[in-house]
C-alpha cells in the first residue's frame, strides 16, 4: 500500500495492540512492544518435560509439546484470544504462531516435518469465518518454513462448545470425530498438531489417538498451542 495512503487510512481506523487497545508505532504489528515484553511467556520449547507434555503423559506415545503464553482469566492472554476466537481477528493468530515460531528455531529444539491444525467442523468455520488452529499454523509454517496440512485430516461430526464442560465431558464431546482421508500420506511423517488453546487436552488426545491408530502407519507426534491453562 502507499505510505501516504496508508497513513490516511489509520488516521480514522487507527491500529491498536490486540492486548492493551494501545495505538501501535509503524513498527509495531498486532501485538505492541510493551505487551510483546511484559505478557508472561511459558519457555515451553518443544519438549518432553513440561505443563503441556504432562497432560498427555501415558495417554498417547508424544514425541514433544510446548506453548507459547500461560492462559489465565482476567489476564491480557484472554482478551488477546477473546478477540481472535470471537472478533474476527485472524491476524492475532497469525502473529503469534510467526512469534513462537522465531523462538523454537531459536531454541535449537527438534522439528517436524508437517504442521496439521486441530480441524474446525466446516458448519463451525463458516459460523466464524476461519479455524483459528489454521491461523495459528499458518503463522508457524512462515517462521518455521514447514508446510501446513489442512486437507488430509478433518472433522466429520458438528460438536458442541467445550467452554463450560468438564474433563470428562469434553473427552466425550470429542471422542471419534475426527477422520483422516488418506493416512499414507502421514506416513513416517513428524506431525506437530497445533490447536489455539490447550485446557484439559481432550481435542488433542482424541485426534493424536486417530493419527496413531492406522495399521502400517508410522508416525510421531508432537504437539504446540497459543496458550495452555495455568494450574
Amino acid at each position: 500500500m502507499i505510505p501516504f495512503l496508508s497513513d490516511f487510512i489509520h488516521l480514522f481506523y487507527p491500529r491498536v495492540c490486540s492486548a492493551c487497545n494501545t495505538a501501535l508505532l509503524k513498527h509495531e504489528e498486532v501485538i505492541c512492544t510493551r505487551c510483546l515484553y511484559e505478557i508472561p511467556k511459558t519457555n515451553f520449547y518443544l519438549g518432553k518435560d513440561n505443563l503441556v507434555s504432562q497432560l498427555f503423559w501415558g495417554k498417547f506415545p508424544l514425541e514433544s509439546a510446548g506453548a507459547f503464553y500461560y492462559f489465565r482469566k482476567g489476564s491480557k492472554v484472554q482478551h488477546l484470544l477473546h478477540q481472535f476466537k470471537y472478533k474476527n481477528s485472524p491476524e492475532i493468530g497469525v502473529r503469534i504462531g510467526e512469534l513462537y515460531g522465531t523462538e523454537l528455531v531459536a531454541s535449537g529444539c527438534p522439528l517436524p516435518d508437517l504442521i496439521v491444525p486441530i480441524p474446525l467442523h466446516p458448519k463451525k468455520q463458516v459460523i466464524r469465518g476461519y479455524n483459528q488452529s489454521e491461523r495459528f499454523a499458518s503463522g508457524l509454517s512462515k517462521s518455521l518454513n514447514i508446510p501446513v496440512d489442512t486437507e488430509n485430516f478433518i472433522r466429520n461430526t458438528f460438536t458442541e462448545t467445550q467452554t463450560r464442560k468438564s474433563r470428562f465431558d469434553r473427552w466425550n464431546n470429542v471422542k471419534d470425530i475426527f477422520y483422516c482421508v488418506d493416512p499414507e500420506l502421514f506416513n513416517h511423517k513428524h506431525i506437530l498438531l497445533v490447536d489455539d488453546v490447550i485446557t484439559t487436552g481432550s481435542t488433542i488426545e482424541s485426534s493424536a489417538q486417530k493419527l496413531l491408530s492406522f495399521e502400517n502407519i508410522e508416525l510421531k507426534i508432537s504437539v504446540a498451542s497459543m496458550a495452555v491453562a495455568s494450574r
